[in-house]
């Protein structure tokens, strides 16, 4: 069937679709269905709820937690055992959750279908369930309906439909059913095609019905939305490598340690429980639970910003996040169309104030005017406040008193403008009689008014065609005859405007000496008196250029992506300092010419992308993901969807953004403000370092642990750590101050970095390195204490007390060090966490009660330490952190020194 319908006549239409202004039959109709099906969306491939929650368990980070969940039962540690079962739960119920929320963007799709349609059938007009259409069906519309399905519009009365969440346009299309377009045009151009989903905001029009279900436009999304691919964020990726690297680690240790003990003439089960027990150590089975608080702590955060999560793992992802592809409308703009110039009397006017608060001054260059008291001004505005349907309400947002406009926006643009010029209600001043409505064929709107015994024809309309009705022009407050020079000075200020992407009205009258005289005349819009022009856009959201600036500063570059002109959508990223003087804007009909390789080649030079579809979208995300960038996308429309899932985070309007947006993005600005991303981006950076922080610390305590335990094995010594010592060790040293630096708070120059590379591993800028060395020396001031302990006293027991406190002590020490990746422990003030100062202390205590509470002390085969015995820990505990840390601050003294003898 054919698809370009926009490029045919109605006449054509109803003859390739075999129908008639009358309608199908009733027979013809069940006849359709049985080849098209119904007119609704596919839910696609359904998996069970069950499947669903069982794919949580498949992850290979949490077999191997079961591995330690069985390690732990067997050793008799069922605390141990419960607690890694809950944690597994736990991320089990948080997965399921957000998997079966973020489905439910076709779910939301749905909802944007009509639910009932008026058809005519059999001659006769019906309504019948919107999902009962079929192609060829003669469809009725009339204000406030929504559209149910694809249609080639026959006849239309004045008729605008909003269509800003599938095309991006700002502003209601205005229909047109006689008009010619081109096959190649695109869906924002197709003025005589209305689209499932769209709603009609003025006028009347029958169509035919062109499509249904997922043959429509919005069909088309729900199937992008279910072929986008579900991608993994980068620590997702790391930790399952970590975690297959970490189950290796942990059975090579196992084997060594036996083979070692056995040797040396150690008992195999003895040997057996200690290998076992460095095995549970060397497996950080905290490391899901601490992720998922770290994550959880910091989507706290983020809601006190505004930026509500919805998948936890996107809050990573932010951190590393290359390219940020925004929407214009209701995103970077306000999606609230404004006056800004006026051009009256022979010059220029300026607005202030954005939005629809009716606050805001007239200025003549850098000086304030009073518009009453200019009279081409005042008669401008006086026409745009009173032909004018629109009307200005108040609303509460949030216990803050907000604006809004009824009806057309370019008209709330006009009425809030009057007010700012202190223009009362129409009916006060002028009476309206008569309105002629706007029609695409004159581009004008009239109104036929009477002040006392003053009668007057106000119009507006586009300014090429009033400038050609209108024969005098108000300057100075009198009637001039319209000039040649006067009329290209008008032309001139029209193209100025229009360069700057404004969208221009003009606007006249025409004087009656009663409204009998002014009903009698053939043509109101005729000999009319110019007055002036007003050009009007969708201005950028305030904090926008900021937020982009320190997005750059932080190394992420924003492309702005709209359904929106090219004209216009270059304005604004000019305006927003988006678009460098060398960036490259490309239009969809540009990218239907290329290629996905020719796309790729050029993806990082493009800074602006105007008049796409959804399709392009989408390939405009992949593309710069095959470029290994790491993808934002912003939103709020339908057209939004498909891009938003695929993107490695996408992110939607919380007040402008449409549901089906919402339920396919990853966060939600509650604000609907630019400024909050960065602000995300920000949390997403700390939440990493945090996670980072974690990783090292815990990996730097296992380390130690297995090096104390490894070289006594290797070197023939006694244990020096008890089975059981090991996994208080572990629970203790891993709990508290773990969770703790979850909730570090970001480092100063956080922002000033560049992105990490999303495929850096966990171990990268030197992080290995840093682990090993702390590790290594941890586990050497241990088994040196051990052995001096033992030597000196010839007391097992003491020895290894000496040696499980000099590892406790060593770790928690350690926890300050980790609080800066780059700096250690002297870069940070130790009280600028005070959450980690109670973390350690409570750490301290759960590990003195297994020394001095004396049934502890014998199931932990513990003794009390004396003074000199603790002096001994702490100075040795202290070595592995300072020690390293002052060879660090010294390098960086001797750096400065180095370079200067160079230069």
């Amino acid at each position: 069937m054919e698809e370009n319908w926009h490029a045919l006549t109605s006449a054509e239409c109803l003859s390739a679709l075999e129908s008639s202004e009358a309608g199908l039959s009733s027979t013809s109709v069940e006849e359709r269905r049985k080849v098209h099906g119904l007119n609704q969306l596919s839910d696609g491939t359904k998996v069970s709820l069950l499947t669903v929650f069982l794919n949580q368990f498949r992850d290979f980070m949490i077999i191997v937690l079961l591995a330690a969940t069985l390690i732990s039962g067997l050793l008799g540690e069922f605390t141990d055992a419960v607690t890694i079962i809950a944690i597994i739960f736990l991320n089990g119920i948080l997965g399921f959750i957000q998997e079966v929320r973020a489905e439910k963007s076709l779910s939301a799709l749905k909802e944007l279908t009509a639910p009932m349609a008026q058809v005519r059938r059999d001659g006769a007009v019906i309504s019948v369930p919107a999902k009962e259409l079929v192609p060829g069906d003669i469809v009725l519309l009339e204000d406030g309906d929504r559209v149910p399905a694809d249609g080639r519009i026959l006849k239309a009365t004045v008729f605008d439909v909003e269509e800003s969440a599938l095309t991006g346009e700002s502003v209601p299309a205005s229909k047109d059913p006689s008009a010619k377009i081109d096959v190649e045009s695109n869906l924002g151009d197709r003025v005589n095609m209305v689209y499932m989903g769209t709603m009609v905001t003025r006028g009347k029009a029958e169509m035919v019905v062109t499509a249904t279900g997922m043959a429509t436009e919005m069909g088309k999304i729900a199937d992008l939305i279910q072929q986008s691919e579900d991608m993994e964020t980068p620590l997702q990726q790391r930790l399952d490598q970590l975690g297959k690297m970490l189950v290796w680690i942990s059975i090579g240790i196992t084997v060594l340690v036996v083979i070692a003990g056995v040797l040396h003439g150690h008992e195999i089960y003895e040997m057996f429980l200690a290998g076992v027990s460095l095995a549970v150590a060397a497996i950080p089975e905290g490391l899901p639970a601490i992720v998922t608080i770290a994550l959880a702590l910091g989507v706290q955060r983020m809601i006190r910003r505004n930026a509500i999560v919805r998948k936890l793992p996107s809050v990573e992802t932010l951190g590393c996040a290359t390219v940020i592809c925004s929407d214009k409308t209701g995103t970077l703009t306000q999606n609230r169309m404004t006056v800004q110039r006026v051009f009256a009397d022979g010059g220029w006017f300026s607005v202030t104030g954005s939005g629809y608060e009716p606050t805001g001054d007239f200025l003549a260059g850098d000086h304030k005017v009073d518009p009453n008291r200019r009279p081409a001004l005042k008669s401008l505005i006086e026409i745009a406040g009173t032909c004018n349907n629109a009307a200005m309400v108040e609303v509460d947002v949030d216990g803050r008193k907000d604006y809004a406009v009824q009806g057309d926006p370019t008209e709330g643009a006009l009425l809030v403008m009057a007010k700012k010029a202190g223009f009362a209600e129409p009916d006060a001043v002028y009476r309206r009689i008569e309105e002629l409505p706007f029609d695409s064929d004159r581009k004008l709107m009239s109104v036929l008014v009477q002040s006392g015994e003053d009668v007057f024809v106000f119009v507006k309309g586009a300014p090429d065609v009033l400038l050609d009705r209108s024969e005098r022009v108000l300057l100075s407050g009198r009637e001039e005859v319209l000039s040649t020079t006067t009329r290209k000075q008008i032309l001139a200020a029209n193209q100025e405007m229009a360069s700057q992407a404004l969208r221009n009205l003009a606007f006249g009258y025409r004087r009656f000496k009663s409204v009998e005289s002014a009903k009698r005349a053939p043509d109101w819009e005729s000999e009319l008196v110019f007055v002036g022009l007003c050009g009007m856009i969708d201005p950028p959201r305030e904090n926008a250029r900021e937020a982009i600036q320190v997005a750059r500063e932080a190394g992420i570059r924003t492309v702005m992506i709209t359904g929106d002109h090219q004209l216009t959508a270059t304005a604004i990223a000019s305006e927003l300092t988006i678009l460098p003087k060398d960036g490259r804007v490309l239009t969809g009909a540009e990218l239907n010419n290329i290629d996905d390789r020719e796309l790729e080649r050029l993806v990082d030079d493009v800074y602006v992308y105007a008049r796409v579809t959804p399709e392009h979208k989408l390939r405009i995300v992949r593309a710069l993901q095959a470029r290994e960038h790491v993808v934002a996308m912003t939103g709020d429309g339908v057209n939004d969807a498909p891009a938003i899932k695929q993107a490695d985070i996408g992110i939607s309007m919380g007040q402008t953004g449409t549901d089906v947006a919402k339920e396919a993005s990853s966060l939600v600005l509650a604000d609907d403000n630019f400024a909050t991303i960065v602000a995300a981006v920000e949390e997403g950076r700390g939440i990493y370092d945090n996670i980072k922080k974690f990783i090292r610390y815990l990996l730097a305590s296992n380390v130690g642990e297995i090096v104390t335990m490894f070289l006594a094995m290797l070197l023939g010594f006694a244990l020096p750590l008890a089975p059981i010592q090991i996994l208080w060790v572990n629970l203790v040293t891993d709990g508290l101050p773990a969770i703790a630096l979850g909730v570090d708070p970001p480092e100063d120059d956080i922002m000033k970095r560049r992105p990490r590379n999303v495929r850096e591993g966990i171990f990268a800028r030197g992080m290995g390195m840093k682990i090993l060395s702390r590790g290594i020396l941890i586990g050497l001031v241990t088994l040196a204490v051990f052995v001096w302990s033992l030597k000196t006293s010839d007391d097992l027991q003491r020895a290894q007390t000496m040696a499980y406190a000099t590892l406790t002590m060593a770790q928690l020490i350690l926890v300050f060090d980790c609080r800066s990746l780059e700096g250690g422990i002297m870069k940070r003030n130790i009280f600028g966490n005070i959450w980690l100062i109670f973390a350690v202390l409570s750490s301290v205590g759960l590990f003195l009660l297994t020394i001095y509470v004396p049934k502890l002390a014998v199931a932990f085969h513990t003794v009390p330490l004396g003074a000199l015995d603790w002096l001994i820990v702490l100075v040795l505990a202290a070595i592995p952190t300072f020690a390293l840390s002052l060879r660090r601050i010294g390098r960086n003294a001797l750096r400065p020194k180095a370079s200067a003898q160079r230069a």
